[in-house]
């Protein structure tokens, strides 16, 4: 982050709200709003003296580990990242805050491809459908994921082919493993290390996902957990948000 963009996020988060000296704040976000996030969050600590504390989590599936399943255990939380329709089902569930959700940013689905093999054409939906099938080895997560198995897929014809090659490792894993076709929010895999980043898939199948923060009903940092928010969603925030493939969201 430049130096002047710094200064002003800084300024920022000082007018909005006094220091609250020694406050911490847990934060659970998904991948799709990550790198902007890491970005963001010293400025936000150094300039408010909060410490915040970061734990990743998918926004949706079935796995013991996604946000949803994490505040059902008792996993303790002031802030939650995730997708528009992980937060739905939080809010339905009564662990948000209510009028707390802001939406931050908004990503395409894309895809992205081992690190020195050839590019498919994705400009059509044939084009996308046969890159899939020829991949012997396909990672998708989360609410995208939801899409895709639930939607996308069967509409192409292609459900049971993908579903025999689907893979759900983390992005960190995904170097060791033999994936060799990843299909997220363009956010994530954008700057994927081990990969080349294809493009968006075409607009004809196109999932654009929301991520929005909101605070968890039972907090004690509400008002931290307030200030980090409005730091995240500040025009500033998206224009890093931007750098990582992410757009603007209209605001609700």
């Amino acid at each position: 982050m430049s130096t002047v963009r710094a200064a002003a996020l800084v300024a920022l988060v000082t007018a909005l709200w006094p220091v609250t000296a020694f406050a911490q704040l847990s934060v659970l976000h998904s991948g799709g709003f990550a790198a902007p996030y890491r970005e963001l969050l010293p400025a936000f600590e150094k300039s408010s003296g909060v410490t915040v504390t970061s734990t990743q989590a998918a926004s949706q599936g079935s796995g013991p580990n996604t946000i949803p399943a994490l505040l059902r255990r008792g996993v303790s939380a002031d802030v939650v990242i995730l997708s528009r329709e992980g937060l739905d089902e939080l809010i339905r569930e009564g662990r948000i805050v209510t009028g707390s959700a802001v939406d931050l940013a908004q990503s395409p689905l894309g895809l992205a491809v081992r690190a020195g093999d050839p590019k498919p054409d994705i400009t059509s939906v044939e084009g996308f459908k046969q890159a899939v099938l020829r991949a012997k080895s396909v990672n998708y997560v989360s609410t995208t994921a939801v899409y895709m198995n639930e939607k996308l897929f069967p509409s192409l014809g292609i459900a049971d082919a993908v579903a025999r090659k689907a893979n759900e490792d983390t992005l960190a894993n995904l170097p060791s493993t033999g994936v060799d076709l990843v299909l997220r929010p363009v956010s994530e895999i954008i700057h994927l290390p081990g990969f080349d980043f294809v493009g968006p898939v075409p607009t004809q199948i196109q999932f654009v996902s929301v991520f929005t923060a909101a605070v968890v009903v039972g907090t004690k940092q509400v008002d931290a957990a307030k200030r980090l928010i409005a730091f995240l969603s500040s025009n500033e925030a998206l224009a890093v948000a931007k750098k990582n493939g992410m757009e603007s969201v209209a605001r609700r």
